[in-house]
Formats: structure tokens, C-alpha cells, sequence
């Protein structure tokens, strides 16, 4: 019975070994399939996007990434709460949800006022009474416009507001529509740049960037350059102050670590191919010094405090499960050892007490009794039993079904027994010799 519980342990034990190891290869040669969520698609989110999961994808086949056309961060944020996606660009300013980590910093995103010159719209302020277009209101434009407007004194009442998609508020725009249109967005986007050269609208100043960190301390004080989109007729004529957000690349806590890291590694390394594809990303800060307003990812962090994941903290988990398996093996081979040792120690015990059992055998039998042949006889039955138990052992030693020490300590007996025969025989000679020379002198 015992015999039965140690071998179903110890087969338990090798299936969850066996099981845990395919699950180790399984983990670490599987596909990751990760959803990225971006914005718009005419928007520098999506367009970033595609790129980066153009050279992820290339430097590593394991991990593809499906990026999806969204409203914006606030809509992204909450695609990771809810892990309908696992990765996402955000503004900085975003209310950050439980479940989300920092990938990395990517670009300062510029505060866009355009305005119709025709308009007389010389700051924020003049918005008042004027029709402006917005992004989304699921998107982090339309959030950050608010704090904006309440800034310069503006409520919804002061103005008409009208969310819209990007590319129908730069149409209302050109066609005149609205007069004006706010949008965060990266410098150098084509769409920007189409409305500056085509449609008789320029850029507003945004200043007071101080007083605007009092309620908004994300926000940081940036300047279009001249010229930015178009050199020719310079538009900007001359460089423009504006404030700026950061864009983050963020990720669901439940991603594993070694797949953020080489997310990040892609940033970094492949950074060449990612310019190639996007320009922009020329543009990309990787520095992390400073408040990101969320903590990074295990994987991220690893990247930018060693440059490389030490080892044993990009595979933690699976020099974990190796450990726990091979422990479990140690355990389930060395309770085998213990049962096989314990199977053989009784084999070898079985085989001693027969040995003893025929001493006794010898010692008890009455030869004294019996004619001297019917008594050899019976010695020579009782060295045959010996002998047989002498086979059986050497067989058992042979299939390793008893140990060499086990054996060793069987030889003491068996010589013992064979000595008893050799001595009732010798005893049993003696007394025929005796007897035949006894009658011989009787006759004469």
C-alpha cells in the first residue's frame, strides 16, 4: 500500500515537473499580442503608432502590436482600465487609472490655437462670442481646453464650442465654418501646416505659462519655431510662444516584464528606424528625471536604471518555476530513492529470515533418531533449500532488486547455515563410520 501512495506521488510529481517546464518554453516562445489604443487616424498618435508597431514587430517577431483608432487619452486611458487594450498614448495630464504603468516619455505635445484672420482673434481671450472647433470630448485636446479657457475668464457660455473629429474641425476651419480651432498636437503635423498655407489662418500666442502652472503644473512653456510650417511665407512669421503637455507611452501593470523591456529597448535602440518611418520621433525625450505623474513599469524601469534588465529581473518568474520544479524533482527522485531503498532493505530482510528459519531447521531436526542415510538425506534437502535462496539473491543483486550492501550482509548468515549442514554431516559420517566398524567386529 505504502508502495502504491510513494509511486502516485512521485508520478504526480514528474506530470506537474513535465507540465511546468512546457509551460516555461510555452511563456517565453509564445506570441504577445497586445492592442495599442492612439487617436485619430489623422492624428500624430495613430501615425507614431503604426511606426512603432512596424519596428517592434521587426526586432521582435514575438510581440505583435494592433494599434487602434481612438477619441484620444482620456478614451485610452480607459481602454487600459478596463484591458480592452494593454498599451496606450497618452497626455500627461490624464487622470491616471489604478492599473496603468509608464512606458516612457515620447514628445512635448504643443497647444494649437488657430484662428481665421478674418476673425479678429488675437489671443485666447478674444475667443470670446466666436465659434471654435474642438477635438473629441474623449480626447485630451478637449480636456485641456477647459483650463485653458477658464484661465483667460472664459466659461462654455462665452463661446460656441463644437467637438468634432480632427479632420472635419480643420474642414469647418477652411471653409469657414468656425473661426477657430484648438488641438494638441505634435509640431511639424501636415494637416496644420495644409490649414496655415491654404485657408488664411494663423497661429495665437498661448503665454502666461507661469500663472497657467498654478492650476495646471503639467504644462510647460515651449516655442514654435518660425517658420515651422512653411519656410517660404514663414508660419509662424516669427517664433510663437505656446505651453506644451507630454505624450506617454503607458502600459497595463499585468503586461510581463520582459516584453515592456524590450518595448522600451525598441525606443532606444531602434530609435533610427522609427524616425525613418515618423519623423517626429527625432523629437522623442528619453529621459525619465522627471515626474511622469505615474510609476513606471518593472520592465521600463529595469531598462533605465541598467540599460539591461539583469538577469535575474527580466526572468524572475521563470527562474522561479524552474526552481520550484526542480525542487519538486529533487523531492519526487529522493522519495523514490527512500521507497526503492526500503523495498530493497525488505527484500534482503525476507531473504535473511529464510536463512534463519532453515538454521533453525537444522538445529531442530533429530538425526540422532533416524538411520544415517535417511538423515543425510535430509541435509542434503536442506542444502538445496540453501542454495536456491543463494540463486535467488545473486538474480535479485543482478536486477538490482536488492543493494551490494544488502547482499554483503546476507553472505554472513547463508555461511553460517551452510557451515551448520557441513558440520551435522561431518557429525553424521562419524557416526555411520562408527556404527559400520561397531557390526563389523559384532560378526566376528
Amino acid at each position: 500500500m505504502q508502495g502504491k501512495v510513494v509511486l502516485s506521488v512521485v508520478a504526480l510529481s514528474l506530470v506537474g515537473a513535465v507540465a511546468s517546464a512546457v509551460f516555461l518554453v510555452r511563456e517565453h516562445t509564445r506570441t504577445y499580442r497586445l492592442v495599442l489604443a492612439s487617436g485619430g487616424s489623422t492624428g500624430e498618435y495613430y501615425a507614431f503608432s503604426q511606426a512603432f508597431a512596424t519596428v517592434v514587430t521587426r526586432h521582435h517577431p514575438t510581440i505583435a502590436i494592433d494599434v487602434l483608432e481612438t477619441e484620444g487619452s482620456v478614451q485610452n486611458m480607459d481602454l487600459l482600465r478596463s484591458s480592452a487594450a494593454q498599451l496606450a498614448l497618452v497626455q500627461s495630464d490624464t487622470p491616471v487609472q489604478p492599473p496603468v504603468r509608464a512606458v516612457a516619455l515620447l514628445f512635448p505635445e504643443m497647444f494649437h490655437l488657430l484662428a481665421r484672420s478674418d476673425a479678429d482673434i488675437d489671443s485666447v481671450v478674444d475667443l470670446r462670442g466666436k465659434r471654435i472647433a474642438l477635438m473629441p470630448e474623449n480626447s485630451g485636446s478637449y480636456a485641456l481646453f477647459w483650463p485653458l479657457a477658464q484661465h483667460y475668464g472664459l466659461t462654455a457660455d462665452d463661446l460656441t464650442p463644437l467637438p468634432m473629429p480632427a479632420d472635419q474641425a480643420h474642414a469647418a476651419l477652411a471653409q469657414g465654418d468656425v473661426d477657430a480651432l484648438f488641438r494638441v498636437i505634435t509640431l511639424g503635423n501636415p494637416a496644420v501646416a495644409e490649414l496655415l498655407q491654404t485657408s488664411g489662418t494663423r497661429l495665437i500666442p498661448i503665454e502666461q505659462v507661469d500663472a497657467l502652472r498654478l492650476s495646471l503644473p503639467y504644462l510647460t512653456a515651449q516655442v514654435i519655431p518660425q517658420g515651422t510650417y512653411n519656410g517660404g511665407q514663414p508660419a509662424p512669421p516669427a517664433d510663437l510662444p505656446v505651453v506644451a503637455v507630454n505624450a506617454l507611452l503607458v502600459a497595463h501593470e499585468d503586461i510581463p516584464s520582459h516584453v515592456v523591456n524590450a518595448l522600451t529597448r525598441t525606443l532606444h535602440q531602434n530609435r533610427n528606424e522609427l524616425v525613418a518611418l515618423y519623423p517626429r520621433a527625432a523629437m522623442i525625450r528619453l529621459d525619465t528625471s522627471g515626474d511622469l505623474g505615474l510609476p513606471l513599469h518593472p520592465g521600463a524601469e529595469a531598462f533605465y536604471t541598467q540599460g539591461e534588465p539583469e538577469f535575474l529581473v527580466e526572468y524572475a518568474e521563470p527562474i522561479g518555476l524552474l526552481l520550484s520544479v526542480a525542487v519538486l524533482s529533487f523531492s519526487s527522485l529522493w522519495q523514490l530513492r527512500s521507497w526503492l531503498l526500503g523495498k530493497q532493505k525488505n527484500r534482503a530482510d525476507t531473504y535473511n529470515l529464510e536463512i534463519l528459519a532453515l538454521i533453525d531447521d537444522i538445529h531442530s531436526a533429530r538425526f540422532a533418531e533416524r538411520a544415517v542415510p535417511e538423515s543425510l538425506e535430509e541435509l542434503a534437502a536442506l542444502r538445496e533449500r540453501l542454495f536456491d535462496i543463494l540463486k535467488r539473491v545473486v538474480t535479485d543483486l543482478d536486477v538490482d532488486r536488492i543493494t551490494s550492501e544488502s547482499f554483503e550482509s546476507f553472505t554472513f548468515p547463508w555461511e553460517i547455515a551452510n557451515n551448520a549442514i557441513h558440520h551435522q554431516e561431518m557429525l553424521l559420517r562419524q557416526r555411520g563410520e562408527s556404527e559400520r566398524i561397531g557390526g563389523a567386529a559384532a560378526d566376528d
